[in-house]
This record gives C-alpha cells, structure tokens and sequence, in this order.
C-alpha cells in the first residue's frame, strides 16, 4: 500500500493566513506545510483540501483515478470546489467498514472529539490509522489483535492518543508513526524532530510518498535522558513533554509534602495538573531502587532536590559533620545513584537545576550544596545518552 502526503499540516494549513507569530514566520520552504491530505493508492482520498490536485501533480500523482473520498473532520472555511473527476465527499459512520472496489477496507474509528479516524487495510495486508486533528480513539477495550503498520496522528497536539494506542497494542515497537496536522504550535525545525523523536514518531515534507507495511526507520527513544536548566526555564515542561506518549509512566517527586507551605503546595498541584491523569506519582527519594526495578518510564523531578535529602540525611550541611565523615556519605550515596542510572533497564528522563552560573552562595553550606550537584550533574550525564539544557524555554542539546 502506497502513501502520498498531500499535506502535513493544521486545517488552517502553516504558516497560518495572516498570522504574525514567530512559528509562521519561520514555516518557509521544507517547514511550509498545507492542510493535511492523504492519497492511497491512488484510490482513496482522505481529507479533501485546497490545492489538492496540484499536490498530487507536484508528488507525481493524479486524483483522477480516485474512487472514494472521506472526511474525517468538519472542514471550516470557504467550500472546498471539488474537481470534475472526483467522486462527492462523504463520512463512513463510527464502526462501520467500507468496501472499495480497489479491495481497500476502510472502518471508521469512533473518536473523542468531532471528526473520524479511519483504518485503512490494503489488499495485502497491510494496516494503516488516520485520525482527525485534535482526536484520540474512544472506547478502545482490550488488546489489539496486531499493531498497525503505519499511525498517522496529531501527536504534537494529542500525545495520549499516541499513548492510548500504545497502551492497547496497536501501536507496537516496528509501528511507523507520522505527525500530521501541524501547527504553529509545534515547535520549529530541529526541536520538532527532537520532540517527536523522543515519542517514537517523526514528521515528513509535504509530498512525502511512504509504502506502508516496508520496514520502517523507527526513530530511537533514548534511554536516559537529563534536562538541565535554570529556575523557571520550563525544563519540567520539557521533561513531561518527552513522555506524554508513553500509557504508563511513573513521575518520582523527590521534594515531597511541606505540611504548612502553602506556596510549596500550590507549585506541587500546578505540576500535578499538568501531568496526564494516568500517570503514577511516588513521592520518595529512593531513586536508586526503582530504577533498579523493571516498570515503565521513570520522569525523577528532581536531583536537586533528591541532594538536598541526601545532605539533610548525612548532615553535610555542618561543617564539622561535613570533615568527619559527612563527605564520604554523601559521595556515596550519589555514587549509589549514579551506578543506579548506568544499570537502569527503564527508560528514564531526570531533570535537575543548574546553580552554578549564578551569584556565589554567601555561606559555606550554600556553595558546597552548588559544588555537589555540579558534580552529580556532570556524573549522571555522563550516563544518558542525551543531555538537554533549557534556557527561556528553548532546549540546547548538549549531547545526543
């Protein structure tokens, strides 16, 4: 089965019209991307769009062999006009399964939002999803009886799609996953590929013509991950962001409860609400032990704080304590921890503070804590396969 992309992007298309933010500013050349459309063997048109025949010509293609076109979302605007040779637009109703005289079977997809998804299965075998922009499958009850071959979905904008597919088995670890409907939310260039990266997907120019069911380049997920970065600069959001794809995950929250700290409180439910509803949090310093257990990925925010327990525990923090002994024990607990992320067989994203770039602690205590998570940092790092540090909300790859 043949795959042509008309277009990647949001309905409104990228750059937006008459949009003067920075994403449409930049969306020139490779990055321009019109109203996502899929051709399928020259057969089936999903998503009818402005400029559609032209897209097919500039891809190699014709739309006058199509049988069959489907919508999978309200289309806004101005109607569309429809060229003399295709067949009217129409919508399949959820569950049902339409047979195309080419031998495609398509079955509409019941969503959570308005629109359809769409399975695609080909004469041969081979298995394709599409779903509507700003949409995730509804009511998917027990295991998929195989992974699709190819999933082609907003996963910028509706990560737990990705996730709930994950979770039931249709998408599986050869499963090729594309991101469409693109927006001027999306991060631009570079970050773009690294954010979808890290979910297992990627995004293809316009035009792109992909043969489903042939063995896919599935993007490598690192393993362990370190985002670094100062107060405020968003490398929590970053972190998270990494795995919204992922059904289960379990966030290790190492600053625990401060009973009568209402502004420790409120930060604490800010990120909880952030965070996807069906993720576990375990609030514990015990870092080293579960990375040592096999389970789903780990997001440990953070090692700064994870120190400070660490010091308040060997009572680093006095300075006589510290000489006779208080060094030692802290070193090897960070020691202990370090070997526990080399070790690791989960995948792992940790976040961390960089305070050694500021002004110079006024006490003793305060410029050994900077000193000690410097050298933790530089010691797990040493340890992930990427390293990202955030300024101003904007990741700098460091390593990976």
């Amino acid at each position: 089965m043949e795959l042509t992309l008309l277009g990647t992007g949001a309905p409104d298309g990228l750059p937006r019209p008459s949009c003067p933010c920075a994403a449409c500013a930049t969306a020139r050349g490779p990055w321009a991307r019109a109203a996502t459309a899929l051709l399928i063997d020259d057969a089936l048109l999903l998503d009818l769009t402005p400029g559609a025949v032209f897209a097919a010509a500039r891809a190699g293609h014709s739309l006058s062999a199509v049988r069959q076109v489907l919508l999978t979302h309200p289309h806004d605007g101005p109607a569309v006009e429809l060229p003399p040779t295709l067949p009217p637009a129409g919508r399949v109703p959820d569950g049902q399964v339409l047979t195309l005289i080419s031998g495609h079977r398509v079955r509409a997809v019941p969503m959570d939002a308005p629109g359809t998804g769409y399975e695609v299965g080909s004469p041969d075998g081979e298995r394709l999803l599409y779903l509507p922009p700003g949409a995730a499958p509804a009511g998917l009850d027990g295991r998929a009886e195989r992974p699709y071959d190819l999933v082609l979905c907003d996963v910028i904008g509706r990560p737990d799609a990705v996730a709930r597919l994950r979770a039931v088995g249709a998408v599986g670890p050869a499963t090729e996953v594309i991101a469409v409907h693109l927006d001027h939310d999306a991060p631009p260039g570079a970050a773009l590929e690294r954010l979808l990266a890290a979910a297992g997907a990627r995004a293809v120019p316009d035009g792109t013509t992909l043969t489903v069911g042939e063995y896919p380049v599935v993007p490598d997920v690192p393993r362990r991950v370190l985002v670094t970065g100062g107060a405020r600069s968003g490398k929590s959001v970053e972190a998270e962001r990494r795995l919204e794809t992922f059904p289960e995950v379990v966030y290790v929250a190492t600053g625990g409860r401060r009973e009568g700290d209402p502004e420790w409180a409120a930060r604490v439910g800010l990120h909880r609400e952030r965070r996807p509803g069906a993720w576990r949090t375990e609030e514990t310093c015990e870092v080293a032990e579960l990375l040592g257990a096999d389970g789903p990925p780990l997001l440990v925010d953070c090692l700064s704080l994870w120190l400070t327990d660490a010091m308040d525990r060997v009572d680093a923090w006095e300075d006589v304590r510290w000489r006779e002994g208080g060094q030692e024990a802290l070193r090897a607990r960070a020691r202990e921890l370090v070997a526990a992320v080399r070790g690791t067989r989960r995948q792992v994203v940790l976040v961390t503070n960089e305070v050694g770039a500021g002004v110079v602690p006024a006490t003793p205590a305060g410029r050994r804590f900077r000193d000690e998570l410097g050298r933790l940092n530089a010691a797990v790092a040493a340890e992930c396969e990427e390293v990202l540090l955030v300024v101003a909300g904007q990741a700098v790859v460091l390593r990976g």
